[in-house]
């Protein structure tokens, strides 16, 4: 890796899921950044994230003078920058569906967003869902199924080791746990349940919110 600056301005831990997706990924290949939080919901968190990034949003990433925003282009770029770590599978065709189903959920799922925002420690199951909503679970746990069952053979991943993918899906998998513990209700065999405690599993989440319930009692 060339010689870096790297640093992560990101949100509360608790909420932030645009944060969490490019910080696993520095953790997870254990790439060196200094994390920069913004505390979110108030009165000067938008001033604060502008002395930041012209974007107005985080996560936003530095490296010396150059500023790089936008989840999933952080992830590039770093990607980029290390080639020599695998962000992205090294298999051809396993990269290009890696990099599809991480398009798929940075354009998309917005009912999922809206409805079922993430709270890392909140128990919040719901019993019925928007039809818009009740459709990106279904179609989330059958790409989580299609992943594993095609590539996930040599490892607990979506695509066997840890990969981008999986960062992008991290927040989703808590926001299953939060709003809907019982995945069999939209087409899970297991897989989907599985995986989800595979992400919570990683060194990385349970160091993620060791840092939100610090941050919470501050």
């Amino acid at each position: 890796m060339p010689e870096s600056h790297l640093s992560l301005v990101i949100g509360n831990k608790t909420w932030s899921s645009w944060s969490l997706r490019p910080w696993l990924v520095l953790k997870r290949f254990a790439i060196p950044f200094a994390e920069v939080s913004v505390p979110l919901r108030q009165a000067n968190t938008k001033s604060a994230i502008l002395a930041h990034s012209p974007a107005g949003k985080v996560p936003a990433l530095r490296d010396g003078d150059l500023l790089i925003w936008d989840s999933l282009a952080i992830i590039e770029y770093v990607a980029d920058l290390c080639p020599d770590r695998p962000i992205w599978p090294r298999e051809r065709i396993a990269r290009g569906l890696a990099r599809a189903v991480s398009a798929e959920m940075h354009s998309g799922f917005q009912q999922l967003r809206d409805v079922c925002p993430m709270d890392l420690f909140a128990s919040s199951p719901m019993e019925t869902f928007p039809e818009g909503v009740e459709h990106n679970i279904r179609r989330i746990v059958q790409s989580f199924r299609d992943c594993r069952a095609t590539y996930g053979s040599g490892g607990p991943f979506l695509f066997g080791d840890f990969s981008a993918a999986d960062a992008m899906y991290a927040p989703v998998c808590s926001r299953f746990r939060t709003y809907v513990p019982d995945l069999s209700r939209f087409g899970d065999d297991g897989t989907a349940a599985d995986y989800v405690d595979t992400i919570f599993a990683m060194p990385e989440m349970v160091e993620w919110a060791v840092s939100a319930k610090a941050e919470a009692t501050d």
